[in-house]
């Protein structure tokens, strides 16, 4: 899943579903018919944030973030480790009440694990959505100025989201104004890639098993 699938602009028009948009049409075409014809005009969203400069440099910034959570996480794991096979080597000649004591060690380890796993995962998306606000705000300012400058009544998104009917089914190609967008914000359509998608961090290597006494109870969470 790409960055911009997790997060969509809601464009102005988005608000007409599929059913209900023909009604609104009909019913906005006299008012329009007067000043002049109806310009409908479409837009791939995902499209255009990857060409933005913007999305690189947020890419960048996830990628350093999600690196300094994972080595965290990393650092955890060799630690739980290196407990779980200090328990495997020693436990036989430790006492039962040592023995007890190793292994909710282990179980709490194993726990905060899991619990800073999912808590970093969670930070990742913030983060992403906390950077992304401001080049969708740009986004939509400029399909205003785009829309205002040529005319458009509608500008409906072509590409809606990961799972997600797209709000446009068929279009003229004359109707698309993505490189528009992107000329009207200094960008030059198709220069960039698609940015890659930053994945959540996950610890290196495999955890080692918890202690026989354990085993049932705990388990590092894997994705």
């Amino acid at each position: 899943m790409t960055l911009t699938r997790k997060f969509r602009l809601v464009l102005a028009a988005a608000a007409l579903t599929l059913t209900a948009a023909p009604a609104a049409l009909a019913q906005t075409a006299p008012a329009t018919a007067a000043a002049g014809p109806l310009k409908i005009g479409y837009t791939n969203v995902d499209y255009v944030i990857t060409q933005m400069p913007e999305s690189k440099q947020i890419e960048s910034q996830l990628k350093d973030y999600s690196t300094q959570l994972k080595n965290q996480l990393d650092a955890k794991v060799a630690n739980y480790r290196k407990m779980g096979e200090d328990y495997s080597k020693n436990a036989q000649g430790w006492s039962e009440v040592i023995r007890a004591d190793k292994e909710k060690e282990l179980t709490n380890l194993q726990q905060s694990i899991q619990e800073f796993q999912q808590n970093a995962e969670q930070s990742v998306q913030q983060r992403q959505q906390t950077l992304l606000k401001p080049v969708y705000d740009k986004l939509q300012k400029t399909i205003d100025a785009v829309a205002e400058k040529n005319g458009y009544t509608y500008v409906f998104n072509s590409d809606a989201g990961f799972g997600t009917t797209p709000i446009l089914l068929h279009g003229p190609k004359d109707g698309d104004i993505s490189d528009l967008v992107l000329k009207e914000m200094g960008v030059t359509p198709g220069q960039n890639n698609a940015a890659p998608a930053v994945s959540a961090p996950k610890p290196a290597g495999t955890t080692p098993a918890a202690p026989a006494a354990q085993a049932g109870k705990t388990k590092v969470k894997k994705k």
